[in-house]
């Protein structure tokens, strides 16, 4: 599967780690299928000690983004529901809890909030309609189907869907931050430029029968969009950025990066219902490092 020539570093890792001293960073508000909470202390070792920006244009949960405290950070993705819920945490986060204190965790109440129209919603309640779901649905996974329409069953946990302290925090961090709805590659090339931190973390390209490649947003991601993901990832590091993409340990995106430094982390799969599936290996690609 590797190259000869290829570097590859191979390491583990068994649990989510803590990682977000409160002087630093801060955790996200949301739980996201692909999350990289627990790969935090390997793509540390990559930040760069200094830079101009830092662009994130797979946002997702925001791992990464929340635990690096950037003085200046774009982030984007093309979910519109999550990116609406970026925005109002930013800018109108008392109106999205008070939407959430009214809110009942019991499964009638889920599926009535699920069933809601998100297009005549006003956009703090439909941010909030996110989170609730997103804390409330079976193992934290977003999905959706081929109209864009949430998906996923009532969980049956106890877990508080409202936590006001995290909510909060989220709202001061995101500040000064600049939040897009759209496509990675229009994000790129508006606003990358030379001296900048990119981090990447597309939809993975799927491995094996449990795959946990999932359906973020009504589009999917195949194999053409990796290909042109390789071509992004070698502009970026052409005008001057330094790059970091996670991806799965799949023979195609080891070939498609065999040109940078490769490191394989075993991780685990906390999205999974069935813990015999919890297992995995992602891969960490650097580029534009000396």
């Amino acid at each position: 599967m590797y190259k000869e020539t290829q570097e590859v570093n191979i390491s583990t890792v068994d649990e989510p780690l803590g990682l977000f001293p409160k002087d630093v960073a801060i955790k996200p508000f949301l739980k996201w299928a692909g999350g990289k909470t627990q790969l935090l202390t390997e793509l540390h070792k990559h930040v760069p000690n200094s830079f101009n920006k830092y662009i994130e244009p797979f946002i997702g949960g925001g791992a990464m983004f929340f635990s690096l405290n950037p003085y200046e950070s774009i982030i984007a993705d093309s979910n519109e529901e999550l990116v609406i819920t970026y925005r109002q945490i930013k800018n109108a986060v008392e109106s999205v809890i008070e939407h959430l204190e009214t809110f009942e965790h019991n499964e009638e109440f889920y599926y009535n909030i699920r069933s809601l129209n998100t297009n005549e919603l006003e956009d703090s309640f439909r941010a909030a309609r996110l989170i609730y779901l997103n804390k409330t649905c079976f193992n934290g996974l977003y999905r959706v189907n081929k109209k864009g329409q949430f998906n996923v069953p009532y969980g049956k946990g106890n877990g508080n869907f409202l936590n006001k302290e995290v909510l909060r925090n989220a709202n001061e961090f995101l500040a000064e931050t600049t939040i897009i709805n759209g496509d990675y590659l229009d994000v790129l090339n508006e606003f990358a430029a030379e001296g900048d931190f990119i981090f990447l973390d597309p939809p993975y390209y799927p491995v094996g029968k449990y795959s946990d490649f999932k359906r973020y947003t009504k589009e999917f991601f195949y194999h053409d969009n990796q290909v042109q993901l390789k071509q992004e990832f070698d502009r970026l590091v052409n005008i001057g950025c330094k790059v970091v993409l996670t991806n799965s340990d799949h023979e195609v995106i080891l070939d498609l990066y065999s040109d940078y430094k490769i490191e394989i982390i075993e991780t685990r799969r906390m999205i999974s219902s069935n813990s015999k599936t919890r297992k995995g290996k992602d891969i960490i690609v650097v580029g534009g490092y000396d």
